[in-house]
């Protein structure tokens, strides 16, 4: 049913395609991504984000509505390390554009242009510890010095789809990665100055080890048990004593996970749970920068409190 519903999109859309089309066009999985080719192509590029910032990256749904942008772009930008494995696989295979498919030009995998990943696993991985990624976290877009490293990529993979424009998508991928190591630098020293103890925060899901890393904060301790499975009453005890032993007061989580039992967590740690976007606000044509500005101050004004 899901296959023939795609097919039957598909079919829709080549009738609709125009074959006069002026600008590349640019399907991106995750919003963060999209405002990034988003700015450094400017007027030569249309883009798509697949996923909104509301939404778990892990468990987008693949609806046929996607498929139509994907069976007509000339690049895909996937943030890759498996954060997609769930959904893009059967988009990708319907889509049958071959422009966008694996050795394709059109192919981009973004965490290839990241240079330094974390928490990349050592040794036999199983179901049984939880949502593990055998290449490393995915969630490196939390941090603006590896967005830094993808915009370049991004702007290289333009001007090899669009060579007639390639200085400009280079210059401007370098002009915002330039921006964003610079607003990193900035945000940096910014929390450096405050102590330690004000740096200890707990996460919902292992998501902002990025972030953490970008930023200095010490990461004591998360609410579900094991990546993606939900805490039980024993753990989540356990994070509490945590919290009180360390005098860490700030639970930080995406607004797509429940919020329940980080709440209760912060109530009884007599803390704060700072509730964050998941991604860029793409639609309403904001930018990375500003996003991840946007982040630094809300997540600085709930350390200083």
């Amino acid at each position: 049913m899901f296959t023939t519903r795609l097919l039957a999109a598909l079919a829709l859309t080549a009738g609709l395609a125009s074959p006069a089309a002026a600008k590349i066009e640019v399907v991106a999985t995750l919003p963060d991504l999209a405002a990034l080719a988003a700015e450094i192509g400017g007027d030569l590029v249309s883009v798509t984000a697949l996923a909104r910032p509301s939404e778990d990256p892990h468990y987008v749904d693949p609806k046929p509505s996607l498929l139509l942008p994907m069976s007509r772009a000339d690049v895909l930008i996937f943030n890759g390390l498996e954060l997609e494995i769930g959904w893009l696989p059967p988009l990708l295979v319907n889509a049958r554009n071959g422009r966008i498919q694996p050795g394709g030009t059109g192919y981009l995998d973004a965490s290839t242009l990241v240079q330094t990943k974390l928490q990349v696993p050592a040794g036999r991985i199983d179901r049984a510890q939880g949502d593990i990624h055998p290449g490393g976290n995915p969630h490196f877009t939390h941090d603006p010095r590896r967005a830094a490293e993808v915009a370049l990529g991004i702007g290289a993979r333009l001007a090899a789809v669009d060579p007639d424009h390639a200085a400009t998508y280079r210059d401007n991928a370098q002009r915002i990665a330039t921006e964003l190591r610079r607003l990193a630098k900035q945000q940096a020293a910014r929390f450096a100055a405050l102590p330690a103890a004000k740096r200890q925060v707990v996460v919902y899901h292992d998501s902002w080890v990025y972030l953490a890393d970008w930023l200095g904060l010490e990461q004591i301790a998360t609410v579900e048990e094991k990546p993606g499975i939900k805490p039980s009453p024993g753990h989540v005890a356990r994070v509490l004593s945590t919290m009180k032993q360390s005098g860490a007061g700030l639970i930080l989580q995406e607004e797509y996970y429940p919020r329940n039992t980080s709440e209760t967590l912060s109530k009884l740690a007599k803390g704060a749970l700072a509730v964050l976007r998941g991604g860029v606000h793409f639609e309403r044509g904001e930018t990375y920068a500003e996003h991840t500005q946007e982040i630094a101050d809300q997540l600085y004004d709930a350390l200083t409190k």
